[in-house]
């Protein structure tokens, strides 16, 4: 929700190795208010089968930045054993981007989403609507 004080953010992923929604990635949300103040950590969420994060923390009063930090290694290790599962291994079972972290700049009365868009090795983020 958005009001005149505060800027609100949502975000969703697209796995683009799979065409499919990442379902599943734990996404934790922190906020300053001012380039040099320090990050307050809001909470977070899950994405769930569509992808999308619809119960983000709401951002306080004077936020100016916002991280979103996405766990990408759990969701990987789990595709790479669901992949494998009748098949061997075909490559390293490490994972490029374990985490991925997002910071954005922000305006009260804004609304910001965010699409993350995800393969095993690169990312690719962008203001939506």
């Amino acid at each position: 929700m958005s009001t005149a004080r505060t800027a609100s953010v949502s975000t969703h992923i697209l796995d683009t190795s799979r065409g499919r929604p990442a379902e599943g990635v734990a996404v934790s949300l922190a906020a300053r208010a001012g380039r040099d103040a320090p990050w307050v950590a809001l909470g977070g969420s899950a994405t769930d089968a569509d992808g999308r994060c619809k119960d983000l923390p709401a951002l306080p009063e004077g936020t100016t930045h916002v991280r979103l930090d996405f766990d990408t290694e759990t969701y990987f290790v789990k595709k790479q054993a669901e992949a494998q599962q009748d098949a061997p291994a075909t490559r390293d079972s490490g994972v490029f981007f374990p985490e991925v972290a997002i910071t954005l700049a922000v305006m009260a009365g804004e609304h910001y989403h965010v699409p993350l868009l995800l393969n095993p090795f690169g990312y690719s983020v962008y203001r939506g609507s």
